[in-house]
């Protein structure tokens, strides 16, 4: 079983950032790898990046590259998604999910994924 809980959504202006923060738990922690999603009023929920532990891997989805960071600290077993020059188009409910590490296919196959959190809001003014 593994709980996480998003944080650090709100309202900014366009241009703006917002650091968003995923806080893991749980005994199997270390089997799944983390990743964040956003899904837009009306429209599918969209992978945005995902992290392994390890820190290995970090993939980040077309849309958000070189505006958006992934990263972890491990001590605190937290996901961070750091966003910066942020556009009306990036308003959504972000969530953070886990999935087990032996999974094999795209982050976009949602239903791989094992565990979601309750999402936060992100509203990017114009």
């Amino acid at each position: 079983q593994v709980q996480l809980v998003e944080s650090g959504g709100g309202l900014v202006q366009a241009g703006g950032s917002l650091r968003l923060s995923c806080a893991a738990s749980g005994p199997t922690l270390g089997s799944y790898a983390i990743g964040w999603f956003r899904q837009a009023p009306g429209l599918e929920r969209e992978f945005v990046a995902a992290i392994r532990w390890s820190g290995r891997s970090t993939y980040d989805a077309d849309s958000v590259k070189g505006r958006f960071t992934i990263s972890r600290d491990n001590a605190k077993n937290t996901v961070y998604l750091s966003m910066i020059s942020l556009k009306p188009e990036d308003t959504a409910v972000y969530y953070c999910a886990a999935r087990y590490v032996g999974s094999r296919g795209n982050w976009s196959q949602l239903a791989l994924i094992n565990y979601w959190g309750q999402g936060t809001q992100v509203t990017v003014s114009s």
